[in-house]
């Protein structure tokens, strides 16, 4: 298992490294007049603390177009050709920022700083217990009552060689939501003319913590407002899984998914045997769960799911540097969303695939460590690829 993303550097340069250029796997963010130019701003709203929101859209030469707000790092649209070129928009969502800032399963958000669970809001790190917000039964979820999700970041649009996109920055202080340490935290989002979309994450810190950062878009390959997602083909690189207890914290155990309903070693509709009588499906209320990604010994970033859509024909890979993925099937998903255009998100009619280091990992030191030191870098990469046939 690939588990090495912390690069060690100097402090000073640590932080240097966060907003400067970056190394060769990371797009050349430096702006000129044209690269402002190329990615187009709108006024998104205020917030309710009186800060105000801004869209950015870019598109690639293949018509793909990709909105993000500063809010959250919100992915709001997402416009995919299918197998005859036509463009829909597979990602759910709301049509104003008034959706975004009430109650909701996370639409699109960017996660920190950490992703998923961690039990009872509650870890220990040299010696210290730290108390983090419990906002999901007992336990606390996607970095508290306000992570990165609900925080406007600072955002600059951008062009280069490879694509163009926006790089979202946020500073998170020592205490930020009970974690330890000041990060600083920058995340590109790059479309390419491949289209491709792609995600850098980059941090650092001034104090050991907990480090865990995903993106959290819903996919309905259809087209958002398009039923359920259960005819979509899923395929997961993962020959096991860590199977949870009743509040969805992993009991420790990597499970063979070989027998199992959570086999999608080969294409398999999401919806074949989701209804079987299986524990760890009625724990999940469905798929819920982290799935260990199969790599070879020295590989970074890999293949870790393909989507396929039978009706429209796209396609979505997601390949990614990071040990894990949450596939979710949008089960706590219950029609008392509506959402853009009208519609009403019922129930498992999008689906997540979260890159990620384990759920609490914190209090379980045989998982891949997700504890950023002074010093380190927090590195990560993750790639949604998308085709058609």
């Amino acid at each position: 298992m690939h588990t090495i993303r912390f690069r060690s550097v100097g402090p000073a340069l640590a932080v240097a490294l966060l907003f400067a250029a970056c190394a060769s796997d990371e797009p050349d963010t430096s702006m000129n007049e044209s690269a402002s130019q190329s990615v187009s701003q709108a006024p998104y709203g205020t917030t309710p603390d009186g800060e105000q929101v801004t869209q950015y859209t870019f598109r690639n030469a293949n018509g793909m177009e990709v909105s993000v707000i500063n809010f959250g790092g919100i992915i709001t649209n997402l416009r995919v050709p299918d197998a005859n070129g036509g463009l829909a928009d597979v990602v759910l969502g709301f049509d104003s920022l008034a959706g975004y800032v009430g109650e909701h399963p996370y639409f699109g958000a960017l996660i920190g700083r950490y992703g998923n669970r961690i039990a009872n809001g509650r870890f220990t790190l040299d010696g210290v217990t730290y108390e983090l917000p419990i906002n999901n039964g007992p336990n606390s979820l996607h970095g508290g009552e306000r992570g990165f999700d609900k925080v406007v970041w600072t955002a600059e649009p951008f062009e280069n060689e490879q694509g163009r996109g926006v790089i979202l920055t946020h500073t998170s202080p020592d205490g930020d939501q009970g974690y330890p340490g000041t990060l600083q935290v920058r995340v590109t989002y790059t479309l390419t003319d491949d289209n491709e979309l792609i995600f850098d994450y980059h941090a650092t810190t001034d104090k050991a913590t907990p480090v865990n950062l995903t993106q959290h878009t819903y996919f309905n390959l259809a087209g958002h407002g398009s039923g359920t997602i259960l005819d979509h083909e899923m395929m997961l690189n993962a020959s096991r899984f860590t199977p949870v207890d009743s509040t969805l914290i992993p009991t420790g155990e990597l499970r063979p998914v070989e027998g199992t309903p959570f086999d999608f070693r080969e294409p398999t509709p999401i919806g074949a045997r989701i209804q079987q009588d299986d524990e760890q499906l009625r724990f999940g209320g469905g798929y819920d769960h982290n799935f260990v990604i199969d790599r070879a010994e020295g590989d970074s970033l890999v293949l870790a799911a393909t989507v396929r859509e039978p009706t429209s024909g796209r396609v979505m890979e997601v390949l990614t540097t990071e040990p894990g993925v949450q596939f979710y099937t949008g089960n706590f998903l219950d029609g008392s969303l509506t959402g853009k255009e009208g519609v009403v998100y019922a129930h498992r009619t999008g689906f997540c695939l979260e890159t990620q280091h384990f759920p609490d990992s914190p209090n379980k030191p045989d998982f891949p460590s997700t504890i950023l030191e002074p010093g380190e870098e927090y590195t990560s990469r993750t790639v949604y690829r998308f085709s058609a046939e």
